[in-house]
């Protein structure tokens, strides 16, 4: 059966979303190729023509989405939103409750800490990249000195969305978010919205 051109890719990246959306939700150890195949509408044999294992899979998906997420954040700032609306969007009960389709580090960080080291390193390269939008969009200062303030901006952010995340008490994890949004703008100084 001969498919038109561009199937193939199209295909991948279809398995790469599914897979995004599951390993955000359930965590890239609790997902099995099964379900991901099953969730794409392919069959298991299907993987193999597309990945050379799971780990592949991973590697793309974790640069997939935080590519993703950079070219967002990149385009809702260069269109007029503030870097203070996008913290406030981040560390929000909408993002909180939606980590299949929220920020992949958030959601899998402490799974990409035990990966193996090329797929750390291609996230890594990712971050670094995320970390150059938020910088570029900080107060006046040397760009080593903007550089270091993005990184903690962003581990904040992320600490503060996975605690929310964590616990039980609705309340708290609310509260947990305001404390966030409130020390990322302290962190920022005065209004970012250049």
């Amino acid at each position: 059966m001969r498919y038109e051109k561009g199937h193939k890719e199209t295909t991948r990246q279809r398995i790469v979303e599914v897979a995004s959306r599951q390993f955000r939700a359930r965590g890239i150890d609790a997902v099995g190729l099964a379900a991901i195949m099953a969730d794409a509408g392919l069959t298991n044999g299907a993987f193999y023509a597309h990945f050379g294992s799971k780990e592949d899979l991973v590697s793309d998906v974790l640069t997939s989405a935080q590519a993703g997420r950079e070219r967002t954040l990149r385009t809702k700032l260069e269109h007029g939103i503030s870097l203070d609306t996008a913290i406030r969007d981040y560390l929000s009960p909408r993002h909180r409750d939606n980590p299949g389709g929220g920020c992949p580090t958030a959601a899998l960080v402490a799974d990409v800490a035990r990966r193996p080291k090329a797929t750390r390193d291609a996230y890594t390269a990712r971050i670094e990249d995320f970390v150059a939008v938020m910088a570029a969009r900080l107060p006046a200062g040397s760009d080593e000195e903007r550089r270091s303030k993005a990184i903690a901006l962003y581990g904040l952010m992320v600490g503060t969305l996975q605690l929310a995340r964590a616990v039980s008490d609705r309340g708290l994890s609310d509260r947990i978010l305001a404390s966030g949004v409130d020390a990322a703008l302290a962190l920022i100084g005065p209004s970012v919205s250049r």
